[in-house]
């Protein structure tokens, strides 16, 4: 049965598309992204990360395989550095990348899903200046708790903490990449001691943190109005649940 596509087509103007064209492409990300994408298929999307030695997230991003190229979604004020980064660990091999400003990131509109959750809707890169900007991506991801690169940050949280290992975007059969071993060591321990959560707020009242007393239980990242995105202690759930204001949702997806 196919999805219903859940809002209108709009451009996401806080994302950039990096560009990579030549031999070996996929080979390369695989190699140093946490997702599997070395039999990535034209017109496929996967998503996935590229990691700090100490396995925290550097740069969260969708990789799109098109006809001649593969290109990065990702954050756009954090474009320059993930292009730096690439060329810097591309070394000798014999392919471009380049950040393409005449594309944009549109959702709604694509020859795939979302492929973290498929209630996100299509998700695709046209020429820029096709789609209109809007809100309802954002809304839509809100409320079923799916942070973007916004609120995952650069150097703050592991990818389990961003809830990767829910999404598909950490593939734990592939050989090495950059913070594999750390990542392997928390999947394998069951250490996660917070997660992303959706929270919703009685009020529209600005918060940064979730505290009992004097305890700090989680911090909010994201918020749009009385819906926020947190970092959830969930070693501590039970306290957390007896905050006044608020209410912690557990979304379908999030199998804990």
């Amino acid at each position: 049965m196919a999805t219903i596509q859940p809002f209108n087509a709009e451009s996401l103007v806080n994302r950039a598309v990096v560009a990579l064209r030549g031999e070996g492409v996929l080979s390369f990300l695989h190699n140093i992204l946490t997702c599997d994408v070395e039999n990535l298929n034209q017109g496929e999307i996967a998503y996935g990360a590229l990691l700090s030695p100490q396995g925290k997230i550097l740069h969260d991003v969708f990789v799109h395989s098109a006809a001649h190229s593969v290109f990065l979604d990702c954050a756009k004020d954090a474009a320059d550095d993930l292009t730096a980064r690439l060329k810097l660990y591309r070394l000798r091999a014999k392919f471009e990348i380049m950040l393409r400003d005449d594309l944009e990131v549109v959702a709604g509109l694509g020859t795939a899903h979302d492929p973290r959750q498929q209630s996100l809707g299509l998700r695709g890169i046209v020429a820029r200046g096709n789609c209109p900007a809007g809100t309802a991506y954002d809304e839509a991801r809100y409320a079923i708790g799916v942070a973007d690169s916004g609120e995952i940050g650069s150097g703050k949280l592991f990818p389990h903490e961003a809830n990767f290992d829910l999404l598909g975007a950490l593939d734990f059969k592939k050989g090495c990449y950059i913070g594999q071993e750390v990542v392997s060591r928390m999947q394998h321990r069951g250490t996660v001691r917070n997660r992303i959560m959706p929270v919703l707020f009685e009020n529209d009242q600005p918060t940064d943190e979730i505290r009992v007393g004097d305890v700090l239980l989680g911090e909010v990242l994201g918020r749009r109005s009385k819906v926020a995105i947190a970092l959830i202690r969930t070693d501590r759930m039970a306290e957390v649940g007896q905050t006044p204001g608020m209410v912690i949702v557990k979304p379908d997806w999030m199998k804990l």
